[in-house]
C-alpha cells in the first residue's frame, strides 16, 4: 500500500490506456509507454500523456540534449527531475501532417522495443541503448554486444531514432544538421518566447482536454482579472518564520502536502526564500527521521 494516495498523478492518469514513463536516474534517457494498470512508484518520472507523438519528441536527440543541459547528476548518471527538465521545455508546435508522422514513429518506436524484449527475455533496455550508443560512435560490435545487436535489431532502432530526429526537426522548422550548442541555444530562445506568451495570456497546453477543459482564456499578467479568479501566488503563500523551529516545521509541513519535492520547490511556497536556506533544514529533518531523500536531491516526508 502507498503511504498516502498520490493526488496529482491519479486524476491526471485517470481515464488514460497508457503514460509515457522514464526512470529518474539512468545512464540512458529512455522513455516508454506503461500500461494504466501499472501503478508507478518513486523511481518513475510520469508523463501523463498518451499520444505517441510526444513520446516521439521525448525521445529526440532535441529533447534528450535539453534533459542532459538541465538535469542534475547522481555520480555518473543523468537524473531528470521533471520540473527542469520536463515542465519547461518547449514543444513543437505542428501541422496535423506532421504530429501524424510523429505518432507513428512513436508507436513504431515502442513496438519495436517491447517486440524484441518479448522475443528474447534477457534483452535490457540498458544493453540495447549500450551497444545502440557503440555503434554510433563506430565501435565494434563483438561478442555480447553482437548478440544484443541481433536480438535487438539496434541497426533498425538506430535507423527509428534517425528518423524521429528529423520528424523532430522538421516540426520545429530547423536544419536537422544543427550542432548541439546550436540546438541548446535555440530550445533557450524558444523558451524564452514561449514565457513571453504565457505573461501575454497564450498557453500552448499539451492536454488541453486536461489542463484547460473549459476553455477558459488565461489572464495576461498584470492585468486585472474581470471577475474574481481567487488568491494570487503571492498571496496564497505562507509566511516564513522568525524561529528556527518555526521553520523547520513549516518546512515540514510544506513537504507532506508533496509526494516529493527539491529545496527550490519547497522555497517558492514562501515569499523570497531561497533553496540554500530550505536545504539545511530538510537535511534536519532526515536527521530527525521525519523525512527521506530520494535520488536525484528530491525529498520526501
Amino acid at each position: 500500500m502507498f503511504g498516502r494516495p498520490r493526488s496529482e498523478i491519479r486524476p491526471a492518469l485517470e481515464g488514460l490506456p497508457r503514460y509515457i514513463a522514464t526512470v529518474e536516474t539512468a545512464k540512458h534517457r529512455m522513455f516508454q509507454f506503461l500500461g494504466a494498470e501499472t501503478l508507478p512508484d518513486n523511481k518513475l518520472i510520469v508523463l501523463a500523456l498518451a499520444d505517441a507523438a510526444f513520446l516521439s519528441i521525448v525521445s529526440s536527440r532535441f529533447h534528450l540534449l535539453w534533459a542532459l543541459a538541465q538535469g542534475t547528476m547522481l555520480e555518473d548518471r543523468p537524473v531528470y527531475p521533471k520540473s527542469l527538465c520536463f515542465d519547461p521545455f518547449p514543444f513543437p508546435t505542428r501541422t496535423e501532417a506532421q504530429t501524424t508522422r510523429l505518432r507513428a514513429l512513436g508507436e513504431e518506436l515502442d513496438a519495436h522495443r517491447k517486440a524484441q524484449q518479448a522475443a528474447h527475455p534477457g534483452l535490457t533496455l540498458t544493453g540495447v541503448y549500450n551497444t545502440l550508443e557503440k555503434l554510433r560512435a563506430g565501435q565494434r560490435i563483438e561478442g555480447r554486444d553482437r548478440e544484443i545487436y541481433d536480438h535487438g535489431l539496434i541497426g533498425i532502432l538506430r535507423d527509428i531514432h534517425t528518423r524521429i530526429d528529423a520528424a523532430v526537426a522538421e516540426a520545429y522548422g530547423w536544419p536537422v544538421t544543427l550542432t548541439d550548442d546550436e540546438i541548446l541555444h535555440r530550445l533557450v530562445d524558444l523558451n524564452r518566447e514561449r514565457a513571453a506568451e504565457e505573461a501575454r495570456g497564450l498557453v500552448r497546453w499539451l492536454r488541453p482536454e486536461y489542463q484547460n477543459p473549459k476553455g477558459r482564456a488565461v489572464q495576461a499578467k498584470g492585468e486585472t482579472a474581470a471577475m474574481d479568479l481567487g488568491p494570487t501566488e503571492a498571496d496564497s503563500k505562507t509566511p516564513w518564520p522568525k524561529s528556527l523551529p518555526e521553520q523547520i516545521a513549516a518546512v515540514h509541513a510544506a513537504l507532506k502536502g508533496q509526494d516529493a519535492a527539491t529545496p527550490a520547490e519547497i522555497a517558492r511556497r514562501f515569499p523570497r526564500l531561497r533553496a540554500t536556506t530550505v536545504q539545511p533544514l530538510l537535511e534536519s529533518l532526515v536527521l530527525l527521521g521525519q523525512a527521506r531523500l530520494l535520488e536525484g536531491g528530491r525529498f520526501t516526508a
